[in-house]
């Protein structure tokens, strides 16, 4: 397969982000004609079988494909509070977590909390804030990955709306002519 080397930086922008029209830009073609540019790229088989060997290259080298993320939401959506808190509501030390929870932890905060002023304050604890992942939005990417979800709603059939009769002004407008 010989690209030139513009379309071979296509290849390799394309490969950043899979937006077509963005890669042709950084690429070096127009800002005015990426998308077109970008798309017929996309179509031309030299460089369709460059970015399908590129992306199978990528897969191999970091060991992450569909399954890989699969597996991994799959582990985020298994996350339970229970893992990382006594019955108590105690914080467990992080050492005893859960190799998911230390892995997919959004955030952790701590804060010292105080109480008095001057030299009577003194501190009374310690506010711990959790975020773990938004499990909602993880179980809508499982569901979207088995096709339980659609973006589209399919419709066949002709759709038949009422007649709408504007008002401006208090006048209405000349009836359609049939």
């Amino acid at each position: 397969m010989d690209l030139t080397p513009r379309q071979q930086r296509f290849v390799d922008e394309y490969l950043i982000d899979l937006n077509a029209t963005q890669a042709a830009t950084r690429a070096g073609y127009s800002a005015k004609t990426a998308a077109s540019q970008g798309e017929r790229l996309l179509r031309n088989v030299d460089v369709a079988a460059a970015i399908a060997a590129a992306k199978k290259a990528r897969t191999e080298r970091t060991e992450v494909d569909a399954d890989y993320v699969l597996k991994r939401m799959i582990e985020i959506d298994q996350m339970d509070v229970l893992d990382i808190m006594d019955d108590d509501m105690a914080i467990k030390p992080v050492s005893e977590w859960p190799k998911v929870w230390r892995q997919y932890l959004s955030g952790f905060d701590l804060a010292e909390m105080f109480e008095g002023r001057g030299e009577q304050r003194e501190m009374i604890g310690i506010l711990k804030k959790i975020k773990w992942p938004d499990k909602v939005k993880n179980l809508e990417l499982l569901g979207r990955h088995f096709g339980m979800f659609k973006d589209k709603v399919e419709h066949s059939g002709e759709i038949k709306t009422p007649e709408l009769k504007l008002v401006l002004n208090g006048t209405r407008p000349p009836p359609a002519a049939e």
